[in-house]
C-alpha cells in the first residue's frame, strides 16, 4: 500500500480567510441589490454634490468650468452664515433635548399597566405615522392670525388679547417649529426607550426594592443605566433627523423674509430655489454633510452607543 502524504497543516487564520473569500461570491446575490441601492441613492448623489461644489454653474444650469474652492470661499465669507449656524445649533439641541426628556417620561408611563394601555400606545404612534408636511401645515394654518383656530382658542380663553402672528416673527416661528418637531419626534423615541425599559431585568428591580431603594434612586441607579443603549441610539438618530429636517422649518418659517429664521437646510433650499446657485448650494451641502459626519463621529466616539452595558 502506498503511504498517504499529508499536506502542510493549514493555519486557522488562513482557513478563515479562505472561507471568507469563498463566501463573498455566494453572498453577492443577496447583498448586491443593497450595495447597488446604496450607490444609487447615497454614494453617487454625494459624489455629484461634491463635484458641483467645485464647478462654476450659471443660474440657467450651465457648467462654465472649474471654480476650485471659490464656492467654499464665498460660503464662509457669507455674512448670513453665523446666524444660520447659530439657529441650526439651537434648533438641534433644543428639539433633541426636549424630545428625549419627554419621551423618557412617556415611555415610563406606557410601561406601567393601566386600563386602555394598548389603545394609548397605538395613539402615540399617530404623529409619527402621519405625514410631517400635513402635521406641520395643520399647525401653520391653525396659528394663522386671521383665521387660525388655535389663535382663536387662545384669545377665547384669555391667554391672548388679540390674534398674534406666531409664524410671521422669527422667535415665535422658531418656537412653533420646535414644538412641531418635538411632537412628531416623540413617538419613535418613546417606543425606542419603551423597548429598553421592557428589557430591564425584574430581579434587579426587586433587589433594589429589597435593599430599601426608593423609586427615584432605583430609576437613576438601575433603570437609567440599563437604558444606555436605547437612549444613545435614539439620541443619535434624532440628531441626524433634526439636523437635516427641511419640511417643518420650510412651512413654519417660510413666510419670514431674509435669513434670520433659517437653519442650514432651509438656507440651502433658498439659495437653490430663489438664487438658483447650484454651485453655492452644493458647497453649502458639502459643509452641512461634513458637520453631520463630525457630530456623528464625535458622538459615537464619546458615547459608544453600541457598547454593552
Amino acid at each position: 500500500a502506498q503511504p498517504v502524504l499529508a499536506g502542510p497543516p493549514t493555519s486557522p487564520g488562513r482557513k478563515r480567510r479562505n472561507q471568507d473569500s469563498d463566501g463573498l461570491p455566494a453572498a453577492l446575490p443577496w447583498i448586491g441589490p443593497v450595495l447597488l441601492l446604496i450607490f444609487a441613492i447615497v454614494i453617487f448623489p454625494a459624489g455629484f454634490m461634491i463635484y458641483n461644489s467645485t464647478r462654476e454653474i450659471s443660474q440657467s444650469g450651465i457648467d462654465q468650468g472649474s471654480a476650485g474652492f471659490a464656492n467654499f470661499a464665498e460660503v464662509f465669507s457669507d455674512p448670513n452664515l453665523p446666524r444660520v449656524l447659530l439657529n441650526t445649533v439651537v434648533w438641534v439641541v433644543v428639539v433633541v433635548s426636549l424630545t428625549v426628556l419627554l419621551s423618557l417620561i412617556l415611555a415610563q408611563f406606557l410601561n406601567k399597566p393601566f386600563p386602555g394601555r394598548t389603545f394609548v400606545r397605538m395613539a402615540v404612534v399617530v404623529p409619527w405615522a402621519a405625514s410631517v408636511v400635513m402635521t406641520t401645515t395643520v399647525f401653520y394654518y391653525g396659528l394663522d392670525s386671521n383665521y387660525g383656530i388655535m389663535n382663536t382658542f387662545l384669545v377665547d380663553i384669555g391667554i391672548l388679547d388679540s390674534p398674534y402672528g406666531f409664524t410671521k416673527n422669527v422667535l415665535p416661528a422658531l418656537g412653533v417649529a420646535i414644538i412641531v418637531a418635538v411632537f412628531v419626534s416623540i413617538p419613535f423615541t418613546a417606543y425606542t426607550l419603551l423597548a429598553g425599559l421592557q428589557s430591564v431585568p425584574e430581579d434587579a428591580l426587586e433587589a433594589a426594592k429589597m435593599d430599601g431603594a426608593g423609586p427615584v434612586r432605583t430609576y437613576f441607579s438601575i433603570v437609567l443605566p440599563q437604558l444606555r443603549g436605547a437612549l444613545a441610539v435614539a439620541v443619535l438618530i434624532n440628531i441626524i433627523n433634526v439636523f437635516n429636517n427641511l419640511p417643518i422649518l420650510r412651512i413654519i418659517t417660510g413666510s419670514i423674509p431674509g435669513y434670520q429664521a433659517d437653519t442650514l437646510m432651509t438656507y440651502i433650499f433658498k439659495v437653490l430655489q430663489f438664487d438658483r446657485r447650484v454651485d453655492i448650494a452644493s458647497a453649502l451641502s458639502v459643509v452641512n454633510f461634513a458637520i453631520v459626519i463630525v457630530i456623528v463621529a464625535a458622538y459615537v466616539k464619546i458615547v459608544k452607543p453600541m457598547k454593552e452595558v
